[in-house]
């Protein structure tokens, strides 16, 4: 397939990047000159920032930086709406604006932009969509990795089809962008959206750069909250391990039952009341988990239903 220098978009989202927004704005204007100037993109190619609510002189900067330079774009949620729906927000606008591709990554320029120009040469080969995938996590603590690996096998188990290191450094060509309208749901997973599309895609693989400023946006806990809402959002399996679990806490629960009588009948009795709480404190324990689970995804059917906006776009550049 032959293509032409695309317009490109680099789709950046924010929140409270005070500290390191300088020395991003600098490094992807610069990027995008040399990309520019190599004859690898389009003249009108931009960065849009995605401002997610942020408490901080965020958007101040955006507003300034625009003001001496218009390829920076903006746009600045009403109220901070997550990661994802930043990162969506972005796709949307950029393609609103009549772009060729657009390539997603965080403000903290973690994601090497080196690995931008291979991209588009992946782009350039026909590629719909380009995932940029860590070669080396030794910036990560030992406990980090073994639970990200944990993580991938655990929903390759569940049959999601994730790219193992790949977090939401992206190229996303147009015909994906136009395919996002048949998308409707709220609990968005994007790592687990796109491989599930279907189109024609490549990998790059890069090294992650520790962050050079201000504080990350991903704890440990909000960490494992993301984790649970991807495996919610991307398969039914747990609902159906948590019957599976019930079914075996059922079948425990009769055996016991019937070796009780049994013993009962022989004159015998069980001694003491350690092993009945045990099956009570196990049998509880089974059901609560399961009403979790079920609650977890009545939540997201009640989150869809109400058909709320993802987001409110309150401001642009």
């Amino acid at each position: 397939m032959s293509r032409t220098a695309p317009l490109l978009a680099l789709v950046v989202p924010c929140y409270n990047e005070e500290e390191t927004l300088p020395r991003t704005l600098n490094a992807l204007a610069d990027l995008l000159a040399d990309l520019k100037k190599q004859g690898r993109v389009h003249a009108e190619s931009f960065a849009l920032y995605v401002n997610d609510g942020s408490r901080d002189r965020t958007w101040e900067l955006l507003e300034e930086r625009h003001a001496i330079d218009p390829f920076c774009r903006g746009a600045s949620f009403a109220a901070n709406a997550g990661h994802q729906n930043a990162v969506w927000a972005g796709m949307v606008t950029a393609r609103d604006m009549g772009v060729d591709c657009i390539i997603s990554l965080d403000a903290d320029l973690q994601d090497d932009i080196a690995a931008i120009p291979e991209m588009i040469d992946r782009y350039m080969e026909g590629n719909e969509i380009v995932y940029g995938v860590r070669n080396d996590r030794s910036t990560d603590t030992p406990f980090k990795r073994r639970t990200a690996h944990m993580f991938y096998g655990f929903m390759r188990w569940l049959k999601v089809p994730l790219i193992p290191d790949h977090a939401d450094y992206r190229l996303v060509a147009r015909p994906v962008l136009e395919a996002l309208d048949e998308i409707h749901e709220h609990s968005l997973f994007l790592r687990g959206i796109f491989p599930a599309l279907g189109f024609k895609s490549a990998q790059v693989f890069y090294m992650r750069q520790c962050r050079m400023a201000g504080e990350s946006k991903y704890p440990f806990w909000k960490m494992v909250s993301f984790g649970w809402k991807g495996i919610t959002a991307c398969s039914v399996a747990p609902l159906r391990i948590a019957g599976l679990m019930s079914m075996l806490c059922m079948l425990a629960a009769l055996a016991f039952s019937g070796v009780s009588l049994l013993k009962y009948a022989m004159g015998e009795t069980i001694q003491g009341w350690t092993s009945l709480i045990i099956v009570v404190l196990l049998l509880g324990s089974v059901q609560l988990f399961c009403l979790a689970l079920v609650g977890e995804y009545l939540a997201k059917i009640f989150t869809e239903v109400r058909h709320r906006p993802r987001y409110i776009i309150a401001k642009k550049l």
